[in-house]
């Protein structure tokens, strides 16, 4: 029924809630596993700022701080899809905005399913922030499986 699934995850305890729900999809008929990572831009613009109080090159900074947050990603990724995913992975590290690199992820893969946590936050902070959770709902063509943690509040 989902054969393919995406993955998306920050690394966050809600996001490992998530993994064992698509470790349990194999015995629904999971062929491959998409896990997918997605460097905010705002998060990189916020990390990146202290460069021009030291009066470095931004564009460097930017690339330098990018690349190991890339790589460190991928080295998780890496580890998941090596001990958690008892089926076919691809592991992705994509930069932007989450929701929208989720959304665009999904459709080119052409996936059956999105699998992600939530940090369970209440409905304030949702309707003055926002959450990549929710607009994933709100936007996604195929069906999305939200797993919620309480315990990050």
């Amino acid at each position: 029924m989902f054969r393919k699934i995406l993955f998306p995850t920050d690394f966050s305890n809600s996001a490992g809630n998530a993994l064992r729900y698509v470790k349990k999809l194999k015995e629904a008929g999971t062929e491959e596993v998409f896990l997918l990572h997605v460097i905010d831009d705002y998060h990189l613009e916020i990390m990146t700022s202290p460069c021009e109080w030291k009066d470095e090159d931004p564009d460097k900074c930017v690339k330098e701080i990018e690349e190991r947050l890339r790589r460190k990603a991928m080295e998780n990724l890496e580890e998941i899809a090596l001990t958690e995913i008892p089926v076919k992975v691809e592991t992705i590290v994509r930069r932007g905005k989450p929701y929208k690199e989720i959304l665009g992820t999904a459709e080119v893969e052409q996936v059956s399913l999105i699998v992600m946590g939530s940090h369970g936050r209440g409905k304030i902070k949702e309707m003055l922030l926002g959450s990549v959770a929710e607009n994933v709902v709100r936007h996604s063509r195929v069906p999305v499986l939200i797993v919620k943690c309480m315990e990050e509040s």
